[in-house]
């Protein structure tokens, strides 16, 4: 129960030609504390109720439990989520051995794209495809959590 990931920016938007699947994501926090969220998710035509842990000084491994839940259930604790739902839609490229999921983040996030891929061990090596830009593993303003409080259309 164990997550690791490392995020990444995207610099095009030539990962929509690698992808072999693409999902819309709603999803909003009943508890956006650093030191632990409770996210409730409706990816595509499923619910899930997800807590995850604080992460480790580099970032890239926490504590995540995760459970699917009914499409029904997941959208009334939509209702009871904390203000600022994260709406993206997730692409998925196969990169070798990884996977790279892609959010293309809409509404109050708009313009923003980010990447990840889990990785068995925090060292382990993966190839970066072109499109993939400067690292953000570890910055607390890119988690979904914090973009739920502090959308990318208020940065500077």
């Amino acid at each position: 129960m164990q997550e690791i990931e490392r995020k990444f920016l995207v610099t095009s938007e030539a990962f929509k030609n690698e992808a072999f699947k693409r999902a819309r994501i709603l999803q909003g926090f009943l508890n956006s504390n650093p030191h632990r969220t409770v996210r409730v998710r409706i990816h595509g035509e499923t619910g899930y109720i997800t807590i995850k842990g604080k992460p480790n000084e580099s970032g890239t491994t926490r504590f995540e439990w995760e459970k699917q839940i009914p499409i029904a259930e997941a959208e009334q604790l939509l209702h009871l989520c904390e203000a600022g739902i994260i709406e993206k839609t997730r692409y998925e490229v196969q990169n070798d051995d990884h996977i790279f999921e892609v959010d293309e983040f809409s509404g109050d996030n708009e313009g923003l794209i980010v990447a990840e891929i889990e990785l068995k061990d925090e060292a382990e090596p993966f190839h970066k495809p072109e499109w993939l830009g400067r690292e953000v593993t570890g910055q607390v303003k890119y988690y979904n959590s914090n973009l739920s409080k502090n959308p990318f259309r208020d940065w500077d």
